[in-house]
């Protein structure tokens, strides 16, 4: 059964990368359109200033669980580090059951905001509902809790890139 979860988490992990990586390279895009429009044509487009905004909503909740499922957000790890091995446990117990607090904040709230919004249309994109341009934050917020129920009870993933003694390469 926990073969089986681990394969959906790290399908799930995948679809997380790929959405989160589409989002980086689309901004890298928009955002030098909008400075050639403005500069070198003198007529500024009006889309790429809010689609900039709507790939970063993006690439934030969505990107930002598949960087925590492999631990690569930043933590203040070295007081934890210098802790007996039961307590370093318990504290990342902790830790993960705040986040699960964070999770459930972010699917609760960000749904609340998804309804109350979905009626509404982005004056540039007035095809796009603003409900549908928030719900990124509960999606993202599904993502994170399924990664930390991973976590707490099957472990932390493995690396995906494993890492090697440097000495090794002497």
């Amino acid at each position: 059964m926990a073969g089986l979860y681990r394969c959906a988490m790290d399908a799930l992990y995948l679809a997380c990368v790929i959405v989160g990586v589409t989002a980086l390279v689309l901004i890298s895009a928009v955002i030098p359109w909008a400075v050639f429009t403005r500069y070198v044509l003198n007529s500024a487009a009006s889309w790429p200033e809010p689609m900039a905004v709507l790939l970063t909503i993006l690439l934030t909740f969505i990107g930002a669980a598949a960087g925590y499922r492999l631990n690569l957000h930043m933590n203040l790890a070295y007081f934890a580090n210098q802790t007996p091995p039961p307590v370093r446990r318990a504290l990342d117990i902790l830790v993960q059951l705040l986040m699960a607090v964070i999770a459930i904040f972010m699917i609760v709230w960000g749904t609340r905001l998804v309804e109350v919004t979905w009626n509404n249309t982005i004056g540039d994109f007035p095809f796009l509902s603003v409900g549908v341009t928030y719900l990124p934050i509960p999606v993202g917020g599904c993502c994170l809790l399924l990664f930390i129920i991973e976590r707490l009870f099957i472990g932390a993933p493995p690396a995906p890139i494993p890492h090697h003694d440097t000495e090794s390469f002497e």
